[in-house]
């Protein structure tokens, strides 16, 4: 990469992409479709990526695989979460810096960078032979030298380690989620490679497995197709669950589902077994309190509707809203906290009275009518301190006007 070619990426960043692709014979010494590339690719780096911009020579893969590749707040907490939580056979904790990795859907190498700057050593394995020129040349600029680049079929390549007796201690893998149509797919079956036909194969090569899985993924479904899961991290990031992954080990243990949110000012974390929340009470409320609790959208995947009540000392509204209440304020609920103004009905002429600059955000849960079809109804505008939650309480449809704290 040249300092022409860098100049050019920093001069132009900000510029319309389509109109400089049009403009290419203008400059004849530039590669305008790699110049694009990188200039769109510092843009998602700008959310996604941060620390990457410091490094002016870094080289950024094409769209599809920038949109496929995780952002590093959420590579590093799913990484540090599942080293928590590995055990080793005598039960501890094993150090990370003296762990050796395999990465074996490499990509755009996001988490293989996290892996490589915490463990011993990483190997990264990626079919796409341009991804892994980018590879190298990322690895150079970024003076990364515990990370080999493997070019090849993950499968393959991970069957000649096994003739070699290679065992590493945690192989992380991220199988493709679309179709060849591009359809997004959820089930371990239905993506590539297909995790489940591989597993033997998996398992002995390495004391500890990693896998991605899409955020649509039955958490239960999966537990039992994997067999020997130990950990479930559900996390979201700005405010959506963005994956679900599994560490499989050689226990019985119950598995714990951890739910995590990993926004730089907001860290929620919550942890429970499916046996805990099959004997936990969830406690109805007969009336709503002072103040509302929205579980964080991690928590809500992960499903420890009974076990809030119990750890939080809450109340739900009914058995399938979501929703609790209290009237004294639990400062660390998982999720939203919203003081409740005052009840209303939700009509109208009620709201119009109720919230006359007619801004407000709506929030529906387990109620009939979708909250942007309700924002409508009521003649609302996205906006403003309020919150209008229309629910059910009990078996009553029922609204609130509240303020999040």
């Amino acid at each position: 990469m040249t300092r022409e070619f860098i100049d050019f990426i920093k001069i132009h960043e900000n510029e319309d992409t389509a109109r400089l692709l049009l403009s290419a014979a203008r400059y004849p010494d530039i590669d305008m479709p790699l110049a694009v590339q990188q200039i769109e690719g510092r843009r998602t780096a700008r959310e996604k990526w941060p620390s990457l911009l410091e490094c002016e020579e870094f080289l950024y893969p094409p769209r599809l695989n920038r949109e496929q590749a995780s952002s590093q707040a959420v590579a590093a907490r799913r990484i540090a979460s599942c080293m928590e939580n590995m055990c080793t056979d005598d039960g501890h904790i094993p150090e990370f810096n003296t762990l050796c990795v395999a990465d074996l859907t490499g990509g755009m190498g996001i988490d293989a960078f996290t892996l490589a700057s915490v463990c011993k050593e990483v190997d990264y394995v990626e079919r796409d032979a341009n991804l892994c020129s980018l590879m190298e040349h990322n690895c150079c600029v970024e003076e990364v030298e515990n990370l080999r680049v493997h070019h090849a079929d993950c499968m393959e390549w991970l069957r000649q380690q096994a003739e070699q007796h290679k065992v590493f201690d945690l192989i992380y893998i991220d199988p493709a989620r679309r179709s060849a149509a591009g359809h997004k797919m959820v089930a371990f079956d239905a993506c590539e490679p297909d995790i489940l036909r591989h597993m033997k194969l998996l398992q002995s090569c390495c004391r500890h497995l990693l896998i991605k899985a899409s955020p649509m993924i039955d958490i239960d479904l999966g537990c039992r197709q994997l067999k020997h899961v130990s950990n479930v991290f559900v996390i979201a990031w700005k405010g959506e669950c963005k994956e679900v992954a599994f560490l499989c080990e050689n226990t019985n243990e119950p598995t714990l589902i951890h739910s995590i949110v990993t926004d730089a000012d907001d860290h929620q974390y919550f942890c429970f077994t499916r046996a805990e929340e099959r004997e936990a009470d969830l406690y109805i409320a007969n009336e709503v309190g002072e103040y509302l609790y929205e579980p964080n959208v991690a928590v809500m995947k992960a499903g420890p509707y009974a076990m809030l009540c119990q750890e939080y000392n809450v109340d739900a509204l009914a058995p399938n809203t979501h929703l609790y209440t209290s009237d004294i304020l639990i400062n660390d609920f998982p999720g939203r906290i919203f003081r409740v103004v005052r009840e209303v009905v939700l009509n109208s002429n009620t709201i119009k009275e109720a919230i006359p600059d007619g801004k407000a955000h709506v929030v529906t849960r387990n109620y009939p009518v979708a909250a942007a079809d309700l924002q409508r109804q009521l003649g609302l505008k996205e906006g403003g301190s309020f919150f209008v939650v229309a629910t059910t309480l009990g078996t009553r449809r029922i609204g609130f006007i509240c303020q999040q704290i």
